[in-house]
């Protein structure tokens, strides 16, 4: 049955369900994990404590649950900066405030090996989304708290991980230097590799620019952590390789954000930093 929304530019309904992620307020947690593949919120949600299906729509997938006492929630955003923006837009407005990106990714520096996980601490903002919202100078940088929550959790779960840029574009193809159809390169695909590792960049992805972007716009929390499953340094790839240690690293890495959270809460303080702990 049709239904009538709130009006074109808030297409939502009365109650506060989006359009696209079909969520409303109290839905979701202000920790939310990101995935882009449907298939992967199982995965994700099946390391909590509890979970339940909220919501099904397109290629959003929305689970919420607690993690050993934490709320939690996991959307999926499809493929790309645009379904992935939409997912972020919509999730502010139900209440979230923290992102993390689980994602898949290409390796491109010899030192990153299959299975290992990725974590960005900024992304170069090929896509064409991230565009539409701000300048291109506008840096997709990763929050800080994330980062060092993400490399506390691969370290604390004994994960060979790597920290630095990446490059997130629309192209999955030519875009990240692939042949395409009949062998189609263009000029600047058929040098994209050499010179995204010539400027020290660890890896492509399609996600990342998009979220850190809007993030940043909006005064939210982002990051992001990839399992690499190819090398285009040894042109090698494994389909889900290390798919489970990003998941688990993401898991942990909202436990160590709420704690850190709970620290800044009962000290009064807006800024996590190290010499909290044991205040």
């Amino acid at each position: 049955m049709p239904r009538k929304l709130v009006s074109a530019e808030r297409p939502e309904d009365k109650s506060g369900v989006q359009y696209h992620i079909q969520c409303r307020p109290g839905d979701v947690a202000r920790y939310v994990l990101l995935p882009g593949d449907p298939g992967r919120v199982p995965l994700i949600s099946s390391h909590w404590s509890s979970f339940r299906e909220v919501a099904r729509h397109r290629e959003y997938v929305t689970h919420t649950g607690t993690l050993d006492g934490t709320p939690i929630s996991c959307t999926s955003t499809g493929i790309g900066g645009p379904s992935a923006a939409i997912a972020v837009e919509e999730l502010l407005r139900v209440g979230a405030d923290t992102f993390i990106r689980v994602g898949s990714t290409g390796a491109l520096a010899s030192q990153v090996k299959i299975g290992d996980i990725i974590i960005t601490s900024g992304s170069v903002r090929m896509d064409g989304t991230s565009n539409q919202y701000v300048w291109p100078g506008y840096p997709a940088a990763a929050h800080y708290e994330v980062i060092l929550a993400l490399i506390e959790a691969a370290e604390s779960l004994d994960k060979r991980y790597h920290v630095g840029v990446t490059a997130s574009t629309d192209s999955f193809y030519p875009g990240q230097g692939r042949p395409g159809f009949k062998g189609y390169m263009n000029e600047a695909a058929s040098h994209i590799v050499s010179d995204a590792k010539a400027a020290g960049i660890l890896n492509f992805e399609m996600e990342a620019a998009t979220i850190l972007t809007l993030a940043g716009i909006y005064g939210a929390r982002a990051g992001a952590v990839c399992a690499v499953l190819a090398s285009r340094d040894r042109n090698e790839f494994v389909a889900d390789a290390g798919i489970e240690d990003a998941v688990k690293v993401a898991n942990e890495a909202v436990r160590v954000l709420s704690s850190w959270d709970a620290l800044k809460a009962k000290s009064g303080k807006e800024r996590f930093y190290p010499s909290l702990i044991g205040k």
